[in-house]
């Protein structure tokens, strides 16, 4: 996979603290998502996603999270298919975060 399309959540939590404008695309379910989430991210569900493109952004980096990273990595490869070359997934997910940046969130 090229690793263009992923970035660490070490990556992610400077972007978060530096306030770079991004989007942060949640591709989990609802039930999983009631667990834990990152503030302000816009939920789509992975198999929802193809509808939406309408709605998410091409001029901001689009960060593409999901539980331990496969999934987004797998909407990602497909957004960068689709004309978005601003999509990157976060390596290891919502998972990696609680982990790794942030004990606070909760794990499932």
């Amino acid at each position: 996979m090229d690793q263009s399309m992923e970035m660490s959540v070490q990556q992610f939590d400077e972007m978060r603290r530096n306030e770079e404008t991004m989007t942060v695309l949640d591709v989990r379910n609802p039930p999983e998502i009631a667990v834990c989430a990152f503030d302000g991210s816009t939920n789509i569900p992975m198999h929802e996603v193809p509808g939406y493109l309408d709605r998410l952004p091409t001029d901001e980096k689009l960060v593409v999270v999901c539980h331990h990273g496969a999934r987004s990595l797998q909407v990602t490869a497909w957004l960068h298919q689709n004309g978005f070359s601003n999509a990157i997934s976060l390596r290891g997910g919502v998972d990696a975060w609680s982990r790794e940046i942030d004990p606070s969130m909760p794990r499932y």
